[in-house]
């Protein structure tokens, strides 16, 4: 598995490090995962890390494409591996929870802007907005 991972680095053309292979083993294993929690499995595996070298690594993934940054609003930003295929995600306004949602038409671009104000559009995020089973069973209690 570990060098499936040094691949992608690789691929993405950054060093093969500890710390990086690390945070994308965290990330392969989780979904819409936020800092601490890939802070907290990446020390799991090595030991010791600090927040800010985190972050950095986050900050080089998103930029070489390996992750994906979401920031819903009013929330701490997620990271996820899921990527180049533009779909969306659906956030419970209660307890936080996030899910996938596949585009909602064709290809990306899935939505077609009424106006483009001459920039090449490759990308739509959408993020809708309600309450999770979870969250609608208890407040039907």
């Amino acid at each position: 598995m570990s060098e499936d991972l040094a691949d992608q680095l690789r691929l993405a053309g950054l060093r093969v490090t500890a710390p990086r292979l690390a945070v994308l083993e965290a990330l392969r294993n989780t979904r819409h995962v936020d800092v601490d929690t890939v802070a907290a499995a990446a020390r799991a595996r090595l030991g010791s890390l600090s927040t800010q070298a985190v972050y950095d690594i986050l900050h080089a993934f998103t930029r070489t494409g390996l992750v994906r940054r979401i920031e819903p609003a009013g929330r701490p930003a997620l990271y996820e591996t899921r990527i180049g295929d533009n779909h969306h995600h659906v956030v419970c306004r209660y307890c936080g929870a996030v899910d996938d949602v596949d585009c909602a038409v064709g290809v990306a671009p899935c939505l077609e802007p009424s106006s483009t104000s001459g920039f090449d559009i490759d990308e739509a995020e959408v993020t809708f907005w309600g309450r999770c089973p979870d969250c609608r069973a208890i407040a039907a209690r």
